[in-house]
């Protein structure tokens, strides 16, 4: 839980790195905090007529780390040595999420980058 924290310390940080654990794992907490949301969501509102769940608590807790998501997925970039604007190859359908996914898991660049000194492995 302390990588989740320490993204939300930097909620709007774009500059610097992010190691791959503390991306990775802030994406963990995410997936999970989201499907506890939903599972409350549901039990709160219930289901539509048609069906469709009413998931405001999802919504709202969206718009909450959207902001936090996106500095952490550019420092991660920074971190493998590339532009925050290597983000907007996820706009490809597929392709580009494939390879989005490939940059984030790859090793950090070792180094003094321009995006900031190399962190400590933790």
């Amino acid at each position: 839980m302390n990588y989740y924290v320490e993204v939300l310390k930097k909620y709007a940080v774009f500059s610097g790195r992010a190691t791959r654990k503390e991306y990775w794992m802030f994406v963990l907490y995410n997936v999970i905090i989201s499907i506890i949301i939903g599972i409350i969501s549901g039990l709160i509102f219930g289901k539509t007529a048609d069906g469709s769940s009413n998931d405001v608590l999802g919504g709202i807790y969206s718009l909450a780390v959207l902001l936090p998501s996106l500095a952490v997925l550019v420092r991660r970039l920074h971190d493998t040595g590339r532009s925050g604007w290597w983000i907007l190859i996820g706009l490809i359908p597929l392709i580009g999420t494939i390879i989005l996914i490939v940059f984030l898991a790859q090793k950090t660049k070792a180094g003094d980058a321009k995006y900031g000194q190399t962190q400590a492995a933790a």
